[in-house]
């Protein structure tokens, strides 16, 4: 793995120790159950033998404009607090628990030292916004809508909505979404081609599937998918029941699902 340079933050990382899960598991033991003198020594040395751990999760973020000694520096802080709070006992490898602590501690970093910095204040919104979120939704047994969160917490719709985008953090279209070693997959390989031959005769058939629906149907998936509104509001605008509206959409949807 290549990284431009061979020393980072003073260590040359082409001598890198890479320790056995046997000796790690020692390790371990001892940090968790030796003395003081015995568990900084074993710390020092699980701290050294994964090293190459953290560079290899490093080597996501490469391209993200950030100076890699300091990416370096957060990714130990991460592989610290990993081995400080990592269970022996768990059935487990180590770098199963260390990769997302090292993830974590990075991807806060850059968060945080982003040059598109979020105001405290909005930020305080937005995570106020996503508590009451789910409050209300332990309540009422549905998920609220944006005007019932803004209308609890007294402000403008708008004002809620810009705080949770402002939160969200942007994601890579090279971002890897999974791998099995041998293939990996990526978030732009998840997306789809709106010229493709296959998604254009989707399209075709999805559109025809729903003009073979009654005017009532096509109505209440209107008012549900497109307007955004629960069941119970469409309900009061239809006048019936929910539970009327919840057999209407869900034979509606069956109805496409089987056409398609």
């Amino acid at each position: 793995m290549q990284y431009g340079k061979v020393e980072i933050c003073g260590v040359n990382t082409a001598n890198l120790k890479v320790l056995s899960e046997e000796r790690k598991r020692e390790l371990l033991q001892i940090i968790k159950n030796g003395d003081e003198k015995e568990s900084k020594k074993a710390r020092d040395e699980m701290i050294n033998g994964n090293l190459r751990l953290v560079l290899s999760v490093i080597h996501r973020f490469r391209n993200r404009g950030e100076e890699l000694d300091d990416l370096f520096q957060v990714g130990v802080i991460g592989l610290i607090k990993a081995i400080n709070n990592f269970d022996p006992a768990l059935e487990v490898k180590f770098s199963t628990y260390g990769v997302p602590m090292i993830l974590g501690e990075l991807k806060r970093y850059i968060r945080d030292n982003n040059s598109v910095r979020v105001s405290r204040s909005m930020r305080d919104t937005a995570y106020r916004a996503m508590q009451l979120k789910e409050q209300l939704t332990a309540e009422n047994n549905r998920e609220p809508t944006v005007e019932e969160i803004a209308a609890q917490m007294k402000l403008p719709k708008e004002d809620v909505v810009l705080a949770l985008e402002a939160i969200v953090e942007p994601v890579s279209l090279y971002e890897p979404v999974y791998s099995d070693g041998t293939d990996t997959v990526y978030v732009m390989d998840q997306i789809g081609d709106k010229s493709d031959d296959a998604t254009w005769l989707e399209e075709l058939a999805i559109k025809d599937a729903i003009r073979g629906l009654s005017d009532r149907e096509k109505k209440i998936l209107g008012l549900r998918f497109f307007k955004g509104k629960t069941q119970m509001e469409v309900a009061e605008e239809i006048g019936i029941s929910q539970a009327q509206v919840s057999r209407i959409e869900k034979g509606a949807l069956n109805t496409i699902k089987k056409n398609i």
